[in-house]
């Protein structure tokens, strides 16, 4: 016996296709919100890890910022230190320097000229005097050129004749000079050295 379906089979498959898209449709909107969540979390976690880091990094700058401060604080008073320290050996060095200087002037002003005046500005020493001759001024020039441990560089600034009256009421003929000297810098002096200590008795 043949047996022959009246139904509409074709709007049937039709439908069924449709579910079957429809499905389709879903699954894949499910699977691509799915892929997006992966997705967006990971950026999150990378986005956060990230921030940790600047975080940190932040934090180190900061500390290596106030170490550097702390580094910089040190060395200016290191150098103040230093300063002070070369303050004091300068004043050890330059005590006896006055000393010295009056000293190297007695030594090497000859016999006719007689100093009236000395000034000191830091290195730079400034004399006036009376000489009997010009001649007398020129061998305490070459003096303190040539054979002065302590002054060097003497320059003649100015001189003058002048007649004076002696105490015999006699005029004489006398040379006002003014010149400038320069101060040698000291040597630096040397630490005294420790006396040994005396050598034990033999004993016999």
């Amino acid at each position: 016996m043949i047996l022959i379906n009246l139904l509409p089979h074709r709007e049937a498959k039709r439908q069924r296709r449709k579910v079957v898209f429809f499905a389709g449709l879903g699954a894949a909107a499910v699977a691509g919100l799915l892929i997006v969540g992966v997705w967006y979390a990971v950026l999150q976690q990378l986005t956060s890890t990230q921030q940790q880091r600047n975080e940190f990094l932040s934090a180190e700058i900061r500390r290596l910022e106030s170490q550097i401060k702390d580094i910089a604080n040190l060395r200016a008073e290191i150098e103040s230190l230093k300063a002070r320290q070369k303050a004091v050996e300068d004043l050890q060095t330059n005590r006896n320097v006055p000393v010295h200087l009056l000293n190297e002037l007695v030594r090497q002003t000859p016999e006719g000229v007689y100093l009236t005046a000395i000034r000191q500005s830091a290195r730079v020493v400034s004399v006036s005097g009376v000489a009997q001759t010009n001649e007398r001024v020129s061998e305490f020039l070459r003096n303190t050129a040539n054979r002065s441990e302590w002054l060097e560089r003497p320059e003649l600034i100015e001189i003058t004749a002048a007649n004076v009256q002696t105490a015999n009421r006699e005029q004489r003929r006398l040379f006002n000079f003014s010149m400038r000297l320069t101060l040698k810098q000291p040597p630096a002096e040397k630490p005294a050295s420790p006396t040994p200590a005396p050598a034990a008795p033999a004993k016999s």
